[in-house]
């Protein structure tokens, strides 16, 4: 064991780690584009863009030539009573991407913390406007994040079972399907009709962290209207499906209707600095205007619109700006079509699917499945074999990479996945 690895395990605390039964870490010492470098000599392809987030690849010389700049003007400064001109340039930036009715950019630190901004906006515009709503609708297997007003809103039990004691109550829909769409929707107009309800957040058409769980823009659309008719506020957490994901740059442009809030971040920088943001329409900001400074949005973070993760973001979207960018996804989700058309009917495989550059593959497996699934480090530790850096959501093994993946990393990514299927079939 390396210095550096028997320091990790004396001082270093994972994420989404069992910390007694866990494997040994890799010693990633260097990365570039899809590719990280292990300190033992090994390359991996990263593919699921370290957690997500990495969508133009390691190392981008555009990105990187954005914060260099940027830190030689102005690293940070406090945001309230404040402004610098990166912070602004992102701001414009969103708005125009996201377009007709987003207007106002609220900046965090991280998916959680866009969430929860969300939330406290939506219970407080109707507490501003004199008619407080205290119900949330959500959706079975939804998460959102780790902080308490996230992990409310999310799938109960798995995570978060040590702290439901401390969560506001949520209603939830079942999770749509062909057979249970029409119902879902009844039984959510019924819910709206009460009058209660603040706010629906949900994922749009992907559920990442349920097992990239998809389900149709019809349903979705459908949903949305029910809440405007019935003026319930929408949010939509496109923290993993923003920025590309689902083929186009926001997964709201597969339909014909828009949310009042829409929470962004992974993508948003590049992956490379953490940021968070919380865009809303008109609507929502006038309500916090008055004369009363309690009811403004008393919220707000220590790094609050940084410079340097403003920066990465601008030289992000300038990217994506770029035909080539779009080129690349489209090959991605191309190339995902025809290894879902060589697996179809394959005895082992439960469901393969894909949107835009997601793809997943559901193993048929002995045990009930799901994100505690036995096969999930059995399938983590093949691919790594294989060189290949893999984090299986339980059963449900899927790759998103970085856009600017070569065609070989690809095939290799199939090839390694054909080959446990083919494995775990014998």
């Amino acid at each position: 064991m390396s210095d550096l690895l028997r320091k990790d395990k004396q001082f270093v605390w994972h994420p989404f780690t069992q910390m007694k039964t866990a494997d040994v870490p890799l010693e990633i010492i260097s990365a570039k584009g899809a590719r990280l470098y292990a300190a033992d000599g090994k390359s991996y392809i990263d593919a699921n863009s370290s957690w997500w987030v990495n969508v133009h690849g390691h190392g981008n010389p555009v990105i990187g030539e954005a914060i260099s700049k940027q830190f030689q003007e102005l690293d940070h400064v406090i945001f309230a009573g404040v402004t610098h001109p990166t912070a602004v340039q992102l701001a414009e930036d969103v708005i125009q991407l996201l377009g007709d009715p987003f207007e106002k950019v609220f900046f965090s630190d991280d998916g959680s913390t866009a969430v929860e901004v969300a939330l406290k906006m939506a219970f407080q515009y109707w507490h501003n406007s004199g008619n407080p709503k205290k119900r949330i609708l959500a959706m079975d297997g939804a998460y959102h994040g780790d902080t308490f007003g996230a992990m409310a809103i999310g799938q109960r039990g798995y995570f978060n079972e040590p702290f439901e004691h401390f969560f506001f109550d949520v209603d939830f829909l079942e999770f749509p399907t062909e057979l249970n769409s029409e119902i879902e929707l009844k039984k959510a107009e019924k819910l709206f009709e009460s009058g209660e309800f603040a706010a629906m957040i949900v994922e749009p058409l992907v559920q990442g962290s349920a097992g990239m769980r998809m389900y149709s823009v019809d349903f979705l659309e459908q949903l949305v209207r029910l809440a405007k008719k019935h003026n319930v506020l929408v949010i939509y957490d496109e923290v993993m499906t923003g920025w590309g994901r689902t083929g186009r740059l926001f997964a709201m442009e597969h339909c014909g209707v828009r949310p009042d809030i829409i929470c962004l971040s992974k993508g948003l920088t590049g992956g490379v600095l953490p940021l968070g943001l919380t865009v809303s329409t008109m609507r929502i900001y006038d309500a916090f205007l008055s004369e009363e400074k309690t009811k403004a949005l008393l919220h707000g973070h220590s790094f609050t619109g940084n410079a340097l993760s403003c920066a990465a973001a601008v030289a992000s979207i300038g990217l994506f700006r770029q035909k080539d960018t779009n080129d690349k996804i489209d090959n991605i989700s191309a190339s995902h079509q025809v290894f879902i058309e060589k697996m179809k009917g394959n005895p082992a495989i439960d469901s393969i699917r894909s949107l835009g550059t997601i793809l997943a593959v559901d193993l048929k497996v002995s045990d009930s499945g799901g994100y505690f699934s036995s096969i999930r480090d059995e399938a983590y530790r093949f691919m790594l074999s294989k060189g290949i850096l893999m984090r299986p959501l339980g059963n449900c093994l899927f790759v998103n990479p970085p856009y600017c993946i070569e065609q070989d990393d690809l095939e290799s990514i199939y090839s390694a996945l054909e080959s446990f299927v083919s494995n775990h079939n014998s």
